[in-house]
């Protein structure tokens, strides 16, 4: 399949679906920590239209986490433009998508998420709420529960690349999307009406 991970510097989605053969790239306005040979450092909206089959897409949080809630009066503006760009997203000609995101206003000012997923559902032994939006794609399975119930995310130290720091996939996640994903059975694709 060829791949597109939209909003990604780290190479983790993209990197696992390559290890199992997709041409996958990785796609983000910041240099990637990876090799860049398969990355895209330019606005998503450029490189939405080249074929994909499947898109797995981090919008930037910032301004619609409900953990920044009590910010929400300021930045009215920066929230409806942020939710321009989720609709764009869901609205790419491309027939499978994710949308990743921490618990959001995503539910309440488009739809709700499809599934809520935990790092220690997948190998780490942390919290951190995930929603997924889902088009033609199957709720992602546990691979691997285990112990412990860390905010390890949430208590990282304030710093200049704590907001990285804190969006980079849990490689367990990251795995689990590659294999169940990328080597199975999909479901048949269904269209969905315009959301612009």
């Amino acid at each position: 399949m060829r791949v597109l991970v939209a909003c990604e510097y780290s190479a983790r989605v993209r990197d696992a679906f390559r290890s199992h053969g997709h041409d996958a790239w990785s796609c983000d306005l910041l240099e990637c920590e990876r090799d860049p040979q398969w990355h895209y450092q330019q606005p998503v909206e450029q490189v939405m239209h080249l074929g994909w089959d499947l898109m797995v897409a981090h919008p930037p949080c910032t301004h619609l986490a409900v953990s920044g809630s009590r910010h929400f009066h300021r930045k009215q503006r920066e929230q409806a433009e942020a939710l321009d760009f989720v609709r764009l997203l869901m609205d790419a000609p491309i027939l499978r998508w994710c949308i990743e995101n921490p618990v959001s206003v995503i539910s309440s000012a488009i739809r709700q998420p499809d599934q809520i997923i935990q790092p220690w559902q997948f190998g780490h032994g942390e919290t951190k709420a995930t929603c997924l939006w889902l088009h033609n794609l199957p709720r992602l399975k546990s691979t691997n529960i285990v112990q412990g119930r860390e905010a390890r995310v949430l208590m990282m130290p304030p710093g200049p690349d704590r907001w990285k720091d804190r969006s980079r996939t849990y490689q367990g996640i990251a795995d689990a999307m590659a294999e169940q994903w990328g080597n199975r059975k999909l479901p048949a694709i269904m269209e969905q009406p315009s959301l612009l």
